[in-house]
């Protein structure tokens, strides 16, 4: 589950980072296809666009310190 888009994010991090700093950058397959100042802006406008949980959301800071990987979903359970 979006194992390629965090190896593409680790892969070119420093990169990123040198562009997006401190910025939420949204991962669809190997493409940056936007960076967001809040979490909530990122996460609504990629629910819109390619599902829940089709995407990665990664702060886009140096190191380590904000590698997390969360889903958020509505399931409706029968």
């Amino acid at each position: 589950m979006l194992d390629k888009e965090f190896a593409f994010y680790l892969e070119h991090q420093d990169e990123l980072v040198s562009l997006y700093d401190g910025k939420y950058v949204m991962v669809v397959g190997e493409n940056v296809v936007g960076a967001y100042d809040s979490v909530g802006e990122a996460c609504y406008i990629g629910k819109q666009k390619y599902g829940a949980c089709n995407f990665l959301l990664q702060l886009c800071t140096p190191g380590e310190s904000a590698y997390t990987i969360t889903c958020h979903s509505r399931a409706k359970f029968v």
